[in-house]
């Protein structure tokens, strides 16, 4: 493009010059406006002034002029149009290139900017709600740790727990046996008496009724914790096996461990504590006497206060079983107490 309008100005210079040298011989004024206006710049100043020539030639030399001025104005419409896409378009382009490129930088660094500012934010929204998270989780753990404090030690002693109640739970009931329904004061409470529930609270009740009702259960009856350990009751109610193992806990508890096993231990060890001879033979020929002499009447009473006890009992979670038969026990074995912790019952 470059090389085409510099053949164009040099045929545009050739032809003004050839065209003054004829106008010269026949208007000295017009070689002298030639000279003046002849141009040696390019193209975008050349064709004002040829237009200005041709302006001349026409106004001096009307016959021969006026085919000079029709080449001259043919000219001066070239170089307009030369100049114009050489010194005109070519600018606009640059500019407009210019302003491509500087906007096309400045939405890059606008974007630029833009996504690292939401990554920022992203970045600290995403900390912020980390710390928070974390925060959370720590609240929940401090208050589960608190809780597992609180209630822990049964779960985690369940064994000394267990002796632990049973021992004050047999005494204290032994105290409002006597207190309460016998109506003696603090200074005539018979200590001996009290005596005989704490040894057979801290013994049997605390020891070997949890060996048999948590350790040995959980092989005679492989359901039992699994049951126990529902967290809601409709989940037990959809375990069948865990129901019938609850029936055959149930029944061996009211049928064999209460009337063979639970009764005859608290008479032996009442012999021990009340009795007038060390003789451990002495200890179990009283106690038999007098457990087959109110076999009948006692079977019945347990019976009416352990078998819907023990429907409860053997529901709960597996850790609070026997403090919950704590409770129960806490009205049974004040009224046992009563019926038969005097010597002489």
């Amino acid at each position: 493009q470059i090389h085409r309008i510099t053949n164009a100005h040099r045929q545009t210079i050739m032809l003004v010059r050839n065209v003054t040298t004829a106008a010269a011989r026949y208007a000295p004024t017009v070689l002298a406006a030639a000279a003046r206006t002849m141009p040696a710049t390019p193209s975008a100043t050349l064709a004002p002034a040829a237009m200005k020539l041709a302006s001349s030639l026409t106004r001096t030399t009307p016959s021969t002029g006026a085919a000079a001025a029709c080449t001259l104005r043919g000219f001066a419409a070239s170089a307009v149009q030369v100049a114009t896409r050489r010194a005109v378009s070519s600018p606009v382009r640059e500019a407009a290139r210019s302003f491509t490129t500087a906007a096309t930088s400045t939405t890059r660094k606008t974007a630029q900017r833009t996504t690292a500012l939401v990554r920022t934010k992203a970045t600290e929204a995403a900390a912020e709600a980390a710390a928070k998270q974390a925060a959370e989780a720590t609240a929940k753990q401090a208050a589960e740790a608190a809780a597992v404090e609180n209630l822990s030690f049964a779960q985690r002693y369940p064994f000394a727990t267990n002796i632990i109640i049973a021992t004050f739970k047999t005494s204290a009931a032994d105290l409002i046996a006597q207190c309460v329904v016998e109506q003696k004061s603090i200074t005539e409470v018979d200590w001996k008496r009290n005596m005989v529930f704490v040894v057979f609270g801290a013994t049997y009740l605390g020891g070997v009724q949890y060996w048999i009702q948590v350790n040995m259960y959980k092989r005679w009856f492989p359901t039992m914790q699994r049951f126990a350990n529902h967290p809601t009751m409709a989940d037990k109610l959809k375990d069948v096996a865990g129901q019938i193992d609850v029936v055959k806990q149930i029944a061996f508890d009211v049928v064999i461990h209460l009337p063979f096993m639970y009764l005859p231990t608290f008479m032996v060890v009442k012999e021990f504590v009340q009795g007038k001879t060390w003789n451990p033979v002495d200890w179990v020929k009283d106690a038999s006497a007098k457990y087959i002499k109110n076999f009948a009447t006692d079977v019945k009473t347990m019976t009416m206060v352990w078998l819907p006890a023990d429907i409860i009992i053997f529901s709960v979670p597996l850790y609070l079983r026997l403090p919950v038969r704590h409770v129960v026990s806490l009205a049974w074995t004040a009224y046992l107490s009563f019926l038969r912790g005097a010597a002489n019952k």
